[in-house]
């Protein structure tokens, strides 16, 4: 992709350049693991539904995307995507790319997709009221739907679509569940190492600690939380001395419950939305991140930094 801007010492150029070579991962290799990971799995064995993933520009949305796509693809099943552009290509996956200037959108696209007989369908983004209307219907007549949105987190979802005009009474039985990332930067593996935390990160671990669920507990079993560990690398050769190499994705997911169709049928607010949903075991993304830190995929910097930005 290329991005100009004219400067008042000329033009200013942007250039994001794909490497196929690492476009296609899996789940473990984004971060996607433990009650984020049963959650998306719950989703996409739904006989229907959507799953919306919902982040800024930049955040691997369309990375996680491609990673579910190649779970799904199997080949009884006839998967189609609307994407814009296709950034990479999956054997097996009829991938078409959309084409606003000549009256190609996405939701022009999705009408003809759904006369294509499909399982499941993938559309890269959900950006007016006519795709949204035309995914949720989708979802509802036995189509896996999975797409984008831009919230500021999972719970916001709910009210994104009410404001896109879908019926408040079809996002329950529609939607399956959404899903909010960020990329954090990983800690190289060759030179990192574990440390004493200062007496003010300890404090702030220990506090996030303590306001932990039972349900969301369970999820740092794995994880020393008596003798608390940060990790640090400070550089070298294998990571060219940046002492993080390749990046990480930091989630939290919302799943449609019974509890949660109740509120949202009678008008709940996204602040409502996250009460509930963490009554029931939400690993926030916060608690998502404070997990790979003290599991030393993440230093508690970069966590701080992601978390600042989600503000």
């Amino acid at each position: 992709r290329v991005s100009t801007f004219p400067t008042s010492f000329g033009e200013k150029v942007v250039l994001r350049l794909l490497d196929p070579t690492v476009g296609l991962t899996d789940f473990d290799k984004l971060g996607l693991v433990g009650h984020n990971r049963r959650m998306v799995d719950q989703a996409i064995n739904r006989p229907f539904g959507m799953l919306l993933l919902t982040g800024p520009t930049g955040s691997g949305k369309t990375t996680t995307l491609y990673a579910i796509l190649r779970v799904l693809n199997k080949e009884s099943v006839n998967i189609v995507s609307l994407e814009d552009p296709v950034e990479y290509y999956i054997e097996g996956v009829s991938q078409s790319q959309i084409k606003p200037e000549i009256g190609y959108t996405f939701a022009s696209g999705l009408r003809s997709v759904l006369r294509q007989d499909p399982d499941i369908i993938m559309v890269g983004e959900i950006r007016d009221a006519e795709t949204a209307e035309l995914a949720t219907h989708a979802a509802l007549t036995g189509h896996i739907v999975l797409s984008t949105l831009h919230t500021n987190n999972a719970m916001g979802v709910v009210p994104r679509l009410v404001d896109m005009g879908v019926n408040t009474f079809l996002i329950p039985s529609s939607l399956s569940a959404a899903m909010s990332q960020r990329l954090v930067r990983r800690l190289c593996n060759e030179c990192k190492k574990p440390i004493e935390p200062p007496a003010q990160i300890r404090a702030v671990i220990e506090r996030e600690l303590a306001l932990l669920s039972p349900i969301v507990r369970k999820e740092f079993a794995d994880v020393d939380t008596k003798n608390i560990k940060i990790w640090q690398a400070p550089g070298c050769k294998f990571c060219a001395n940046k002492g993080t190499k390749d990046r990480i994705a930091i989630f939290e997911s919302l799943a449609m419950t019974p509890e949660l169709e109740k509120i949202i049928l009678e008008g709940a607010s996204e602040a409502k939305i996250k009460v509930e949903a963490e009554r029931q075991g939400m690993i926030t993304m916060r608690q998502d991140g404070l997990i790979k830190v003290l599991q030393g995929l993440i230093s508690f910097e970069e966590l701080m930094r992601a978390a600042e930005e989600d503000k």
